[in-house]
């Protein structure tokens, strides 16, 4: 499988997609691209997919990207800097979808019938209205679909064909 292998560094401009299937990254898997003291297959699995997500129809959330950088300035994985300077190649190459009020709305309403947290809720409410049909995450529960939206871990092996078809393989 192509994203399970180690990848050179991230395209600066976002490609031309054929991929029909947009999806987004939970911040779990920018956490593990960054730390290289990780699981060795987590951080190679993470890199490999951002590269390949770079020239997919992949929106990252606002929220994704400051989770990232708040869990590894916190953690102490990253200085400021250097968090900030993945933050800024991510914004460079991703599409990015910004929270907005009626995503809170939606998320409120979601949490009244699924087991998951406020954050997580707000996540995928904000990717849903980005049109994104899957999150990729190792939180939630693995193939749970919540109003059309599929959340699929893509360091389990029996996710890794789907994880394929949106990326484009």
């Amino acid at each position: 499988m192509r994203f399970t292998t180690a990848a050179g560094s991230l395209p600066r401009r976002m490609s031309p997609t054929s991929v029909e299937r947009r999806f987004s990254l939970d911040s779990n898997i920018l956490v593990h691209a960054a730390d290289r003291d990780a699981d060795a297959n987590r951080h190679e699995t993470s890199v490999a997919l951002l590269a390949q997500a770079a020239t997919s129809d992949c929106v990252l959330t606002l929220q994704s990207l400051t989770e990232f950088f708040s869990a590894t300035t916190r953690k102490r994985l990253l200085s400021p800097e250097d968090a900030g300077a993945f933050v800024s190649d991510w914004l460079a190459v991703f599409r990015v979808a910004p929270n907005a009020a009626g995503d809170l709305v939606d998320a409120m309403r979601a949490l009244k019938g699924v087991r998951i947290s406020s954050w997580d809720a707000m996540l995928w409410a904000t990717a849903r209205r980005a049109g994104c049909s899957a999150i990729l995450s190792e939180d939630f529960q693995d193939g749970q679909v919540l109003q059309g939206v599929r959340f699929i871990n893509p360091f389990l092996r029996k996710n890794h064909a789907r994880v394929e078809v949106l990326l484009g393989g």
